[in-house]
């Protein structure tokens, strides 16, 4: 540290304006308790101005700053009215003490943004204690599993992989491999979480814009289903089925950009436009049942994505895929992988549209790889469309899959015209 520290006016007010503020959420959590513990809207801008003081005597070993902690750690655990058989039990009010006694060299000589956050944060966490409580009961045991074995992967793993290729068939690098299977969990496990405990109830059309950020495909066999067994919500289910493809292209422009941006560029107004399109067909889906019943009921909450034999199973595709692009571009050069993306386009188009995101066809023009990520939404659009007739029968899945069918072809016309 700088052992020249200078105070600013601005830093040490906002220093007390942020420690008033975590001793205003103190005093309202333990306010109504006939005996208070130690801390509130006088003792967290104390200690924090004594915090910021003993740091600012000696800052290269900051000796009577960590003297001044110990001390204030000794005398809070050593009290007898913060035994553990009081309300909330545990560490939280000298922990409180401590936060607030620390925020000063934080706020004083730390990024203003990191001060900012410190007590933010601070403040969310000792509100949010009932909240937090029920959100660990409600969680399976087998997703808190999941989550942990996929950040082992994600925080420990990531960092170890190669960022190099290690075979001459492909320029993809295994680091690549696994941050692509992080980004497109990302968005899926984000949507899956709204589904299942943020908005466990929604129904309709919030059910079709959540089920097209986790998979369009999956919801549209969802709702194909719930066409054939509930006939008086074919209104909104028919329009859920066109509305979860819509979302689907701001999802590929979403996950492409992370990857490559100048691609992500090149899509995004034939993607806008065919989320759009989508839009309308679903709107017209919608006014052709005016008078139907409302969805009353909730679309099920689908797998947790973060599985590790879902995770590794997107990895293998993804490698598979970006080998056989490498083989049919050398072999039939680039028009080849037109066909290769109507054909996958038929499974699972993310390990397609991520290993063009990442170098697959490099040597091609960023309008040609555009138009082979049209081609394989389209391509997926028609197995949707398929999928809505399957399970939904002709009555209710021919409108949805027709709308499918026109935005399908919308695409592939783009796809044309970008490579005319």
């Amino acid at each position: 540290m700088d052992g020249n520290l200078q105070v600013t006016p601005e830093r040490l007010l906002i220093l007390l304006g942020l420690a008033f503020f975590f001793g205003l959420a103190f005093e309202e959590f333990y306010g109504a308790d006939p005996e208070k513990p130690p801390g509130g809207v006088r003792t967290f801008p104390l200690l924090a101005l004594a915090g910021g003081l003993l740091f600012f005597l000696e800052p290269h070993y900051a000796l009577p700053f960590v003297a001044g902690l110990a001390a204030l750690g000794i005398w809070l655990l050593a009290r007898p009215d913060l035994e553990p058989a009081r309300r909330d039990a545990g560490l939280m009010v000298p922990v409180c003490n401590l936060l607030a006694y620390l925020g000063g060299p934080i706020v004083l000589w730390g990024p203003i943004w990191l001060g900012v956050a410190f007590a933010v944060a601070a403040v969310l966490l000792l509100g949010a204690r009932a909240p937090l409580h029920a959100l660990a009961r409600r969680l399976p045991q087998d997703e808190l599993s999941a989550a942990g074995k996929f950040l082992i992967l994600t925080g420990i793993v990531l960092p170890l992989l190669p960022n190099k290729p290690v075979t001459t068939l492909t320029s993809i690098t295994p680091y690549q491999v696994w941050l692509a299977v992080i980004a497109v969990s990302t968005i899926s496990y984000a949507s899956y979480l709204v589904q299942r405990y943020v908005a466990p109830r929604a129904g309709g059309l919030l059910a079709s814009v959540l089920g097209g950020l986790y998979s369009s495909t999956a919801t549209t066999v969802v709702l194909g289903r719930e066409l054939r067994q509930a006939p008086e919500r074919t209104a909104l289910l028919q329009s859920g089925i066109v509305l979860a493809t819509a979302i689907m292209y701001l999802r590929i422009a979403a996950v492409v950009a992370v990857f490559n941006l100048a691609l992500a560029l090149e899509l995004l107004p034939w993607l806008l436009g065919l989320a759009a399109f989508s839009a309308l067909l679903a709107g017209a889906c919608y006014a052709r049942h005016r008078g139907a019943a409302p969805a009353s009921g909730a679309t099920a909450a689908p797998a947790n994505p973060l599985a590790i034999g879902t995770a590794l199973l997107f990895a293998a595709l993804f490698v598979a895929i970006s080998l056989v692009s490498s083989w049919v571009q050398g072999r039939f050069g680039f028009a080849g992988l037109y066909w290769l993306a109507a054909i996958v386009g038929v499974t699972d188009i993310d390990p397609f549209v991520l290993s063009v995101a990442q170098g697959a066809a490099h040597d091609a023009a960023l309008a040609s790889q555009a138009a082979t990520i049209l081609i394989a939404a389209s391509s997926n659009n028609a197995l949707k469309a398929a999928y809505a007739v399957a399970f939904g029968r002709w009555r209710g899945g021919a409108v949805p899959a027709a709308a499918l069918v026109l935005v399908g072809i919308a695409g592939i016309g783009l796809a044309l015209w970008l490579t005319r």
